[in-house]
């Protein structure tokens, strides 16, 4: 590897990890977003102790995945950072990661009243 940049291979394996990491962003955020519809449509239903109990199981797996997103979303600005450093961006791939997880907090603020 020269001083100045990286070799392909590993610029190819940095921007698969990138990609694999967009890709698994996106698998956790759509099924936070059904987790969040689900809950609520069966919030109508659950009037006793047991939709209580449901809430709070929903609002813990909610926390936790909230979790798992703020850290591959880190992992992915680590990586791309890796490659600015590198020169090598492709410079798109922050704005719509950051973009979509706006999008899932504005609908879990709409969905929450």
């Amino acid at each position: 590897m020269s001083a100045t940049g990286m070799q392909q291979s590993e610029e190819s394996a940095t921007r698969n990890g990138v990609q694999a990491l967009e890709m698994a962003f996106s698998g956790v955020l759509r099924s936070r977003q059904d987790v969040e519809a689900t809950k609520n449509n069966l919030m109508l239903h659950y009037q006793g102790g047991d939709g209580g109990k449901f809430a709070a199981l929903v609002t813990h797996w909610e926390e936790r995945a909230d979790t798992i997103l703020t850290n591959v979303q880190d992992m992915i600005e680590a990586l791309n950072h890796t490659l600015t450093e590198q020169g090598k961006q492709q410079g798109s791939a922050n704005a719509a990661i950051d973009q979509t997880y706006s999008q899932s907090d504005a609908v879990f603020d709409t969905l929450a009243g």
